[in-house]
């Protein structure tokens, strides 16, 4: 068989979602499109649900170390920008969640409180690693009543958003060459790959104080790519 075009398989179906977390007594989030209920619920036992997740990520760190994560279902209306901050900054260093509507639930981890969906505590069962990425078997222990809104997908986050995937995740494709009409170049955000490509706005004409509507870097973050 020939290698499988990564085009190809954008073709499976992805949601988006916000992975609370916590270092010890800090909470902490990210952004991930790899979360599928793999059991239903029954009177013995809890549903079941799988996250998938790369080793390199921080909030997999925190994860293996406290074994307990919640779900936070985005929707259409969740911000950008609230994807962008939990997206493409490093929790290490970073308060992610400082401009970041949210709760603390009594187990420590936060969910997102940003137009979401409904939200999933869960504690972890059983991980298995492969390739570089963690997938978790969790089950779920608490969660919301009742959902609301539309379920923002992966699609959704690229089409209509002009969204794009941190390196270390799955779907991460490197940025098309869309070139600015006015000066015959493209101008890529170094942090998330957003592309500017308003063919009718040259990047220069940009106000100075314009960030990337996915990440909120300033202009100075954006390269020329020629």
């Amino acid at each position: 068989y020939n290698t499988v075009k990564p085009l190809v398989l954008g073709n499976l179906s992805y949601g988006m979602y916000a992975i609370g977390v916590k270092d010890g007594t800090r909470p902490n989030a990210c952004i991930v499109n790899t979360v599928m209920q793999i059991s239903k619920a029954t009177p013995a036992d809890a549903p079941l649900v799988a996250l998938a997740m790369s080793k390199q990520n921080y909030s997999c760190q925190c994860i293996e170390k406290e074994g307990i994560f919640s779900i936070s279902v985005l929707s259409e209306d969740t911000p950008a920008t609230v994807i962008g901050a939990l997206g493409f900054v490093s929790g290490r260093n970073a308060d992610k969640l400082e401009n970041v509507r949210h709760k603390v639930l009594v187990e420590g981890v936060p969910v997102i409180k940003e137009n979401t969906c409904c939200w999933f505590l869960c504690r972890v069962k059983d991980r298995m690693e492969t390739q570089g990425r963690v997938v978790f078997t969790a089950e779920i222990i608490a969660g919301s009543d009742v959902a609301v809104g539309t379920p923002m997908t992966y699609r959704y986050y690229v089409e209509q958003l002009g969204g794009a995937s941190p390196k270390h995740s799955p779907t991460y494709l490197p940025p098309e060459r869309t070139f600015d009409k006015s000066s015959g170049e493209s101008f890529v955000c170094s942090v998330c790959g957003y592309v500017y490509s308003d063919p009718n706005f040259g990047f220069e004409e940009l106000p100075a104080d314009w960030t990337c509507p996915i990440c909120k870097m300033p202009k100075k973050a954006f390269v020329r790519k020629k």
